[in-house]
């Protein structure tokens, strides 16, 4: 797979940005971000639904849309891409990969688990842009982002609660140790830094860094988790849509006829109104 992504490069780069950029335009996208577990109770990342579909026999479309559906949405986005797969539709497989890195990326950041989201409820205000943005920025030139080759992944939506599970659990530790450097820097956690024409409030090196090194490499391990992740969900998506030539679509953009045509078959596919071996049914 890695002629046609490296070919697309670019432009993953440019619309992993549109999730975003969407929150801004569309009340459905913010809480596909995130999900704050404590809402759903104690021990929600163990007890929740593990679908969409059975979540919303017990909870309301309410409930969703204020404490987040991430990892619901993963399998979603996931299942999306499959299908533009199985049609070739270049332009959406392109799409929905770049926006399945977004979605991706999001679930292996601590503080996108949690209601506690920005430490607005323990005096912390800024930490997740410290976690997620500042500490990347800084040090992102040291980490190492080889991961190696990507694996087929048989229950996609058990994976990607597996992936929340382990991120919330970092939780605590984003948390504590701020505040124990704050408690050893706090009159010298911000700075000023002029970039272009703009000058800004920053969270200063020496604060960032006395941070990054409390964190013990959170950061780079939370972000190569998260390349593999995505690697990982590319690759079992082109799978169960029966491993399409990619080369072929390299330089090939289907009619819309033809794309019409592919969805219907897939639609026919999806409907289960062909017959099949027992085994196939499932």
């Amino acid at each position: 797979m890695i002629g046609f992504y490296k070919k697309h490069v670019a432009y993953l780069q440019e619309a992993s940005v549109n999730p975003d950029r969407r929150r801004y335009a569309v009340p459905e996208e913010g809480p596909r971000h995130y999900i704050d577990l404590e809402k759903y109770g104690d021990s929600a990342a163990w007890k929740l639904p593990r679908t969409l579909g059975e979540a919303r026999k017990i909870l309301t479309d309410d409930t969703l849309q204020t404490h987040g559906s991430l990892p619901w949405h993963l399998a979603r986005v996931h299942g999306s891409l499959r299908d533009a797969f199985a049609v070739r539709d270049v332009d959406r497989i392109l799409r929905l990969s770049a926006e399945l890195g977004h979605y991706v990326a999001d679930a292996h950041v601590p503080l996108h688990t949690t209601t506690n989201y920005d430490g607005q409820l323990t005096g912390q205000v800024g930490i997740h842009a410290l976690w997620e943005s500042r500490l990347p920025e800084l040090f992102h030139e040291r980490y190492q982002f080889w991961v190696g080759s990507a694996v087929y992944i048989p229950d996609v939506q058990k994976y990607a609660w597996d992936v929340v599970q382990g991120t919330h659990l970092l939780v605590d530790s984003v948390l504590r140790m701020e505040r124990q450097v704050r408690a050893r820097l706090g009159e010298e956690k911000y700075g000023f830094e002029t970039k272009g024409k703009q000058t800004a409030r920053v969270v200063a090196p020496g604060y960032a860094a006395a941070y990054h090194a409390a964190l013990d490499g959170m950061v780079e391990r939370q972000m190569r988790k998260s390349v593999r992740t995505l690697g990982c969900f590319w690759y079992t998506a082109w799978v169960d849509a029966g491993q399409p030539d990619l080369k072929a679509l390299l330089d090939y953009t289907p009619t819309e006829e033809e794309l019409r045509l592919r969805r219907e078959e897939l639609a026919k596919w999806k409907a289960k109104r062909f017959g099949a071996r027992p085994h196939e049914q499932e």
